[in-house]
């Protein structure tokens, strides 16, 4: 199977409103930006994204807030989108918040075929309304369903054209989990390269798991929030 696409307008051809869409990344570190425009530039509408954030209000996410995208965010930090922020209390945007590492699992178990699993984390809080709670340890644990998507997006620093990824430093993130749990999975790399050449032992994401894969361009890789001393 050809799975190489010529840009990122190519590669969201599929999907559609009210999909579920779970697009890798952690603050802006390591998000699949050409696709996340692509979208943006885009008709559709209604989406449900699983993203650990929403980006900031100008990049990332943010732009699929800004323009009405988004109807609902799956997600567990929200801090650094004022857009966000006024959607959610104003009632426009449906969220549902989850303990960053419980984010993370419910995405690997996705992918992994698990289809729920027991996490102490969220226990006594708003996270744990409605959930089924049995102790192990003596300490109790909230049962928590895994995530998948219908489309997964994510971003890489290399890739071949049988769809193996190199993920860069914490760029990984939440992509090597989120790219297993998309019944089509994008990739976006940085380089990508003619299979075979990727050395089999640096691969994070086997080609098995993604349908379709492009070279980016024009990166920005902007800093979220500068620090100085």
């Amino acid at each position: 199977m050809n799975k190489v696409v010529s840009n990122a307008r190519e590669a969201i051809e599929g999907i559609h409103d009210g999909m579920t869409l779970m697009v890798g990344g952690f603050g802006l570190s390591g998000i699949p930006e050409n696709s996340i425009t692509a979208l943006a530039e885009s008709g559709l509408k209604e989406l449900t994204c699983i993203s650990n954030n929403a980006g900031v209000d100008d990049f990332g996410l943010g732009l699929l807030l800004k323009k009405g995208k988004i109807r609902k965010m799956i997600s567990s930090y929200v801090g650094e989108n004022e857009e966000f922020e006024r959607q959610l209390l104003s009632g426009e945007l449906e969220v549902e918040l989850i303990p960053q590492g419980t984010l993370a699992e419910r995405c690997r178990a996705g992918g992994a075929g698990i289809p729920a699993f027991f996490v102490p984390a969220g226990n006594g809080t708003e996270v744990a309304e409605g959930k089924e709670v049995r102790v192990f340890n003596s300490k109790p644990h909230l049962l928590e369903h895994a995530l998948t998507a219908d489309f997964a997006i994510v971003k890489a620093w290399k890739g071949d054209t049988h769809g193996n990824l190199i993920y860069r430093n914490t760029a990984n993130n939440f992509n090597q989990a989120m790219a297993m749990a998309g019944k089509i999975t994008i990739a976006e790399v940085e380089e990508l390269v003619p299979a075979g050449e990727l050395d089999p032992n640096q691969i994070h994401t086997p080609g098995i798991f993604v349908q379709r894969i492009f070279q980016g361009k024009d990166y920005e890789k902007r800093i979220e929030r500068l620090t100085e001393r």
